[in-house]
């Protein structure tokens, strides 16, 4: 399950996360930048989790929340390629299609791309429009081990949060707990 509880070292993005869901103030896109192995996809899992749960606060055990931890939340996209790069036609026909579609059973649709680095210049771009203008229940999720290759424009437009590497006397901790 992925919950902000279980993530360990990264401490002032789940501060961010869970004052954002407090207040409302969600954002339509994300950077999660990091190298890999650091966490982008538990954090974002657990946003997403936290947003597509009734109560907001990833329950567990709410139809939401169940459907999540099952993989199986018509809400919740994971933006997928079977080529070596991320092309335009993934983006349109995954999220550019796609998010005109409102959200079946929760108050936002999310779609997750990892590996966003692998993005081709022409799939950012036909990814910009829908970060420029779009629709209110829509929240983007990009993980990067590469923020340099993402556009600047794309970068401009979205919320970037940068994961900072884990102490290992903390990791430690973790691990003997």
């Amino acid at each position: 399950m992925a919950a902000f509880s279980d993530i360990t070292g990264h401490e002032q993005l789940v501060s961010y996360f869970l004052r954002s869901l407090d207040n409302g103030n969600i954002s339509h896109a994300y950077i999660l930048s990091g190298e890999d192995g650091m966490g982008k996809m538990t954090l974002a899992r657990a946003f997403a989790m936290s947003l597509l749960c009734r109560t907001h606060d990833a329950c567990g055990s709410c139809s939401s929340c169940l459907q999540f931890a099952s993989d199986n939340h018509p809400d919740m996209i994971y933006v997928t390629h079977e080529k070596a790069s991320l092309g335009v036609d993934d983006i349109r026909q995954q999220v550019n299609s796609d998010v005109a579609i409102k959200p079946y059973c929760s108050p936002h649709k999310i779609y997750i791309v990892p590996e966003a680095d692998l993005m081709t210049p022409q799939a950012q771009n036909a990814l910009l429009k829908t970060i420029e203008e779009p629709p209110e229940y829509a929240v983007i999720l990009l993980l990067t081990s590469n923020i340099d290759s993402l556009l600047p424009t794309i970068q401009s437009r979205c919320v970037r949060l940068d994961l900072k590497v884990v102490d290992d006397s903390l990791i430690k901790k973790y691990l003997m707990e």
